[in-house]
């Protein structure tokens, strides 16, 4: 039994030594040591040791070296401390170092559209001498259009760059300091987007402020969308980014964007089904009850009198080109080219197939004719069909004009009103906006935010015949788009006629797109510093950031440069009406 045994042991030796002698040879050269198998070592060669290879064997010199291909934890112990902190990538260089190529060539490729100014030379440098920089808090209120943004930007024309080089024209930033606002350590309160304004903002760095006329000075080196309203000392350590507590901001939105989608539109069509599956017709029309007969009156005072103008075959076209563009059935086709192209195609054929039945002699004989060459009948009906489609583009263009005009006029009623400030109000608190910004998640912490306050103003405006809302919003911080997908949610809820209730399900886990307001009526209204002021007093003895000292400049200023200017894009590209039509462009475009 036990001789068997190590006959077949032997054997099975054998075996293993042959597959390991083919499998070494079939290695390259530089393979590493390797784990000792029991074999013949006759019918074995050794292996070459490669020390600077990770080894493949188990225990911890192996986890070492494999850690060493995951980030290098141990380069210190291979080279050795000394080399290593000699080897160690000098972070500040690189960063100065990729700012000055990218300051060179934007003053190679253009003029510095940020407003940062070209170095200067040593010699003016010098001649300019040193003076004391001080910390401070700079109150500031801008106009956004025009404007890529608040943030510095080597490329573009932004509200921090021109504003940096007013700084360094007034003398508020030396010479040496002009090319990077690093330097002077800028930092911003709210990073306002593209076309977003602000009435009041800070910004904290450090100035050049012995100048009692300094404020005078930045000013007049800015443009009248720009202002800073005062300058207050700080302490060494303040940033009114880390300082500040919460954020006012306001909302300007006209109130027809409150009304209801016609009810020909397919957006007034689909709600009307969505409430019938519901089983909630009743409360849907108990929603809608106040604006019910809106459309109707309307087209009885504004839509029907134009109508009557046109003659039948016109009429017909217009209506379904203004409410039956997205219904299945099928609407004639009014373009030019297309009954030119077949027409012309039609003449085509028949002078073809006239063509190829004479015979060759009497072709001869004949003048050559153009092929498709239109005749004068043609040239009549294509002229009519021209004339046709100007009258049914001035008829849909007076009648869109109309529809303009009549929503402009509409006023909120008092129950409308109260739905809006119910909405709002469900904002209040901490809730998980995940749905109201990009690229966050519903477990994402950040995704929380507080709202302390989201009220609507007790008396709408008036501006040029339309009514406005004011809405403010008072927050702690808020993410990208989250104020304009907020404001866009009740405006949609309470168009719609849908359950306020649905802003509390947008909490939940469910993702749900919410198209965007448009950014023009947004606006930072002030920053607060409430626990700032407390210490500033009581322990600094530094003044308050308190924008109430120039509430009458700022007044002043709102209305001329940012809620005119509003009112004025407004008028001439009828921004809240196309929300809509991006929000759902499967609408006919009219509402």
């Amino acid at each position: 039994m036990d001789e068997s045994y190590d006959a077949k042991a032997s054997t099975a030796s054998g075996m293993v030594s042959k597959s390991c002698e083919q499998l070494i040879s079939s290695q390259p050269t530089s393979v590493t040591e390797s784990t000792p198998v029991s074999v013949d070592q006759s019918k074995t060669r050794a292996l070459p040791v490669n020390r600077d290879q990770p080894s493949q064997r188990g225990g911890r010199g192996w986890r070492n070296n494999r850690d060493r291909g995951r980030g290098g934890q141990n380069k210190r112990r291979d080279m050795g401390r000394g080399e290593w902190s000699r080897t160690k990538i000098d972070k500040r260089a690189r960063n100065d170092a990729e700012q000055e190529a990218k300051r060179r060539k934007v003053g190679i490729d253009g003029d510095q559209a940020s407003g940062l100014s070209k170095p200067f030379s040593h010699e003016d440098i010098a001649t300019e001498g040193r003076k004391p920089k001080r910390k401070v808090a700079v109150l500031i209120g801008y106009s956004g259009s025009g404007y890529k943004g608040m943030q510095t930007n080597l490329t573009e024309k932004t509200i921090e760059g021109d504003l940096f080089a007013a700084f360094v024209a007034a003398g508020a930033i030396s010479k040496a300091n002009a090319d990077d606002p690093k330097k002077s350590s800028l930092v911003r309160c709210a990073r306002t987007d593209k076309g977003v304004h602000a009435s009041g903002n800070v910004i904290s760095l450090k100035l050049i402020v012995e100048d009692p006329n300094i404020v005078k000075k930045i000013n007049d080196n800015l443009s009248p969308q720009i202002r800073v309203w005062g300058i207050e000392r700080t302490n060494g350590s303040f940033s009114c980014y880390q300082t500040c507590d919460s954020r006012v901001y306001e909302y300007l939105i006209p109130t027809h964007a409150f009304l209801p989608p016609h009810p020909r539109s397919y957006l007034g069509r689909k709600i009307k089904e969505l409430a019938e599956e519901a089983g909630d017709v009743q409360g849907f029309q108990e929603r809608q009850k106040e604006v019910a007969s809106f459309w109707d009156d309307v087209e009885k005072e504004h839509v029907v009198p134009i109508l009557d103008t046109l003659d039948e075959k016109i009429r017909t076209l217009v209506m379904q080109a203004l409410y039956d563009a997205d219904l299945e059935t099928e609407v004639p086709e009014m373009s030019v080219s297309a009954p030119i192209t077949n027409l012309l195609e039609e003449r085509s054929a028949t002078a073809t197939n006239t063509d190829q039945g004479a015979s060759m002699a009497d072709a001869k004989q004949d003048e050559p004719t153009v092929q498709g060459e239109p005749t004068p009948e043609a040239n009549e009906e294509i002229a009519a069909m021209h004339a046709r489609r100007q009258r049914l583009d001035a008829a849909i263009k007076s009648l869109k004009a109309a529809y303009i005009l009549a929503k402009k006029r509409y006023r909120i009623s008092s129950p409308r009103l109260a739905r809006i400030r119910s909405a709002l109000s469900l904002y209040v608190g901490t809730r998980n906006y995940h749905n109201y910004t990009v690229q966050k998640t519903y477990r994402d912490p950040s995704a929380k935010r507080v709202i302390r306050s989201f009220v609507v103003g007790e008396t709408p405006i008036i501006i040029d015949n339309t009514e406005w809302l004011s809405l403010k919003v008072h927050g702690q911080s808020f993410m990208m788009h989250q104020i304009r997908k907020m404001v866009s949610m009740v405006a949609l809820i309470v168009r719609c006629g849908c359950p306020v209730e649905r802003i509390l399900q947008s909490y939940g886990e469910d993702n749900m797109s919410i198209p965007k307001a448009p950014g023009l009526g947004l606006l930072l209204e002030r920053p607060v510093f409430d626990t700032y002021n407390e210490r500033a007093v009581t322990k600094l003895e530094r003044e308050k950031i308190d924008f109430g000292k120039f509430e009458t400049e700022m007044q002043e200023f709102k209305q001329r440069e940012i809620y005119e200017r509003i009112f004025r894009e407004e008028e001439r590209d009828n921004q809240y009406g196309y929300t809509i039509e991006r929000a759902f462009p499967e609408t006919t475009n009219r509402y």
